[in-house]
């Protein structure tokens, strides 16, 4: 099994600048693994599948409309999670097998406020305990809710709700991810992050994955969820990462 590890440590699909920026500063933004003539239909898929989704599986909150389990909303999403440059970055920062925990849409609604600074993760002991990877289906904008992040503080030992009395206010060392659609933004877990308010007048959408190691628990458990469907057409690589 720990075969696919070792297969992903001798990629070379992210390249030393980017894994310096994302092991430095915490997060990154590359090209993602979609032509922009596949971004129409992905939107397309996206849209659908948020609409058709099970009440179960959808979360409102304040500001966003959260679709769990994209892993089985069809075939379109199906080279999200497989994208060499992310697993290689896991392999880099979580620096021990892992599987992906959650991958699900996320709409940040138009005329809505910005989101606290949070950590997904804080670092512990054995270090980063995850990798996430955003999507942008649409471009994220200042307008729009791009997502902000405080660059290094995947290295401090503070999180937000330590350190700050307001998170959801701008922080003086923040940076917006602005970037096109079809963009991949990959971050450490641990990095303080959080969209910021969409003041336009359309939803801003995106797919947001996680991975973790190995022996933690996972958001969805993908074995119990599986499609006939998807397990007919996803490949060992997807399985080993499914911890399926």
């Amino acid at each position: 099994m720990d075969d696919w590890f070792c297969h992903i440590a001798s990629g070379s699909e992210l390249s030393a600048v980017n894994l310096r920026i994302l092991q430095e500063v915490g997060f990154v933004i590359i090209p993602g693994p979609l032509q922009p003539h596949e971004l129409v239909d992905l939107a397309k898929a996206y849209d659908s599948a948020v609409a058709s989704a099970g009440s179960d599986d959808v979360a409102i909150g304040g500001s966003t409309i959260r679709v769990h389990d994209f892993v089985n909303r069809g075939p379109e999403f199906d080279g999200l999670y497989v994208y060499r440059p992310a697993l290689e970055a896991c392999w880099h920062i979580i620096g021990q097998p892992f599987k992906l925990s959650t991958m699900l849409a996320r709409t940040v609604r138009p005329h809505s406020q910005a989101q606290a600074l949070h950590v997904d993760f804080k670092r512990d002991v054995h270090g980063w305990p995850m990798v996430g990877f955003i999507l942008l289906v649409d471009g994220f904008r200042i307008d729009n809710g791009a997502t902000r992040f405080v660059p290094t503080s995947h290295n401090w030992s503070a999180i937000p709700t330590d350190y700050l009395n307001d998170p959801v206010s701008d922080f003086e060392s923040q940076v917006l991810a602005c970037a096109p659609a079809g963009s991949l933004i990959i971050y450490n877990g641990s990095v303080w992050h959080g969209h910021t308010a969409n003041s336009s007048a359309e939803p801003r959408r995106s797919i947001q994955g996680a991975y973790i190691r190995r022996s933690a628990k996972p958001g969805i458990n993908f074995s119990e969820r599986m499609r006939p469907d998807t397990l007919d057409r996803i490949d060992p690589l997807a399985k080993y990462l499914l911890d399926i």
